[in-house]
């Protein structure tokens, strides 16, 4: 994955709205499958891979490792088909935020979507943590033996510049993430030929004995595997973003969804068994910079240096880019009177959320001094609780509350891809392990005192009325009315 997600995408008062998000005059509906998959790929793709294969190896103890990369795939072909419907059937840059609105607005009011910005608090930063701890991996293979001290100072510079650098306007980072996105998969691109260049069949597939047997370490490690892959995987829910912009919605966005998940196993998986037919899986499995030591046992050390300068120019563009999206999250969300007023303050002089920016670079820092393996695991337990399982929950209940919701969309085999992905998440929960179970409770429950302490503040429920707004079928209704009027005004001339 990029190290922001597709997750880490606004929502708000602008797109929020159904209106707003056709824009008055209504976006243009130009993007077909291949631009759907190449968007979706573009989010998905980044340092992940390079950080995580160790850990996903050394967490199956050996070549079988690609079994969970599969794993991975199927959750989120599964979970992609709940975007998909979700997305086509509410268009906009809301995403989860507008789902969690629209679905559980009837019994909890605004408690979903607050805690799902209350936890983008969290998990966004900590993404960005895992590209922090990437960096400063490689980087320490151009400065070898930096010591515990100069490890963290290094990660909280980089932090700090990067806040410095966003400290002021800046419209747009298209352009900056395109580049980023072109220098990561020329890096990916390279490792695989590298890996192949040199590669052994006996050392790719040299299994140890009992890999395949169905035992109780053969699941702890296939849990712990799918934890760290579908964190590679996070972005293919990109497109559900845009169902404005997509030629036909109904067609592309699962299309999409399903050909970028599957371009990106194959990625992943070609990747994967490259490394391991150049390098032992052992060495693998305890290397910090595992595509530096595939050039360099390849192709010699200058050109595995050149390679490292790539990772971490992309890393540190990606945590640029990261906290400048992210840092709109809660903004948004404030803007739209569902979050803490203090997160929709604009910086006087350069109009940008300082305060959202500030926070998040703060919890990025903290992140930083956690192991990888800590920091995936505690970020992905959180986007479990209060997105992907309230996803799956909100598919059903908007059937029931809302079955005349124009839906381009309907998922295929329902409800099975709905109950794959939900035992899969919380397979992937379980397996995050009980200190990231207990931290992801404990700030669920923060949220939601923090909730009533909002809600009391401006007499939402449960303190006042639940304002139960039906935002996209009311419009739709709107959209059906004037067409019958105008039909009826044809009719009469």
């Amino acid at each position: 994955m990029t190290v922001v997600g597709g997750s880490a995408r606004p929502g708000g008062a602008d797109a929020a709205s159904p209106s707003a998000a056709t824009g008055g005059q209504g976006f243009v509906r130009y993007l077909g499958v291949r631009a759907g998959v190449a968007t979706n790929m573009t989010q998905m793709c980044g340092i992940g891979p390079f950080i995580t294969i160790p850990l996903v190896v050394a967490a199956m103890g050996g070549p079988q490792a690609v079994i969970g990369w599969v794993a991975g795939a199927v959750l989120a072909l599964a979970d992609g088909l709940i975007w998909a419907e979700l997305g086509a059937a509410m268009p906009g840059a809301g995403g989860t935020y507008i789902y969690l609105r629209e679905a559980f607005q009837y019994r909890t009011g605004r408690l979903m979507p607050f805690l799902f910005v209350w936890t983008a608090v969290l998990f966004i930063p900590l993404i960005m943590s895992t590209g922090v701890i990437g960096l400063v991996q490689y980087l320490g293979y151009l400065w070898p033996g930096m010591s515990y001290a100069e490890v963290h100072l290094v990660s909280v510079a980089v932090v700090v510049v990067v806040v410095v650098a966003l400290y002021r306007r800046i419209d747009s980072v298209a352009r900056v993430t395109t580049v980023l996105w072109i220098i990561m998969l020329v890096s990916i691109v390279i490792v695989i030929v590298a890996g192949f260049s040199h590669f052994s069949v006996a050392r790719a597939f040299h299994y140890p004995a009992g890999a395949f047997s169905l035992s109780q370490g053969f699941f702890t490690g296939l849990g712990a595997a799918l934890v760290l892959a579908i964190y590679d995987y996070l972005g293919y829910d990109t497109t559900a973003y845009m169902g404005d912009e997509l030629r036909d919605p109904g067609r592309v966005m699962p299309r999409a969804i399903i050909y970028s998940i599957l371009a990106m196993m194959v990625l992943y998986l070609t990747l994967n068994i490259g490394v391991l037919g150049a390098v032992p899986w052992q060495m693998v499995a305890k290397s910090s910079s595992v595509a530096s030591l595939v050039i360099q046992r390849t192709w010699g050390h200058a050109a595995a240096e050149v390679v490292t300068v790539l990772i971490v120019i992309t890393a540190f563009a990606s945590i640029f880019t990261g906290l400048l999206g992210g840092s709109r999250v809660p903004y948004h969300a404030a803007k739209d009177g569902l979050f803490f007023r203090a997160f929709g303050r604009l910086h006087p002089r350069y109009h940008f959320p300082h305060v959202s920016l500030l926070v998040m670079g703060a919890i990025t820092i903290i992140g930083s001094f956690f192991t990888l393996g800590t920091v995936i695991s505690m970020l992905t337990a959180v986007i479990v609780i209060v997105q992907a399982v309230a996803q799956v929950v909100a598919l059903t209940v908007l059937r029931r509350r809302q079955p005349g919701l124009l839906r381009p969309y309907r998922q295929w085999l329902y409800p099975l891809p709905s109950l794959l992905a939900l035992a899969g998440w919380l397979y992937v929960y379980y397996s995050a392990g009980l200190t990231s179970i207990l931290m992801s409770v404990a700030w669920l429950a923060a949220g939601v005192v923090a909730f009533l302490i909002w809600g009391r503040s401006v007499r939402a429920w449960p303190f006042g009325p639940k304002d139960v707004r039906e935002e996209y079928l009311d419009e739709q209704r709107a959209v059906g009315g004037l067409e019958n009027s105008r039909n009826k005004s044809g009719a009469v001339s």
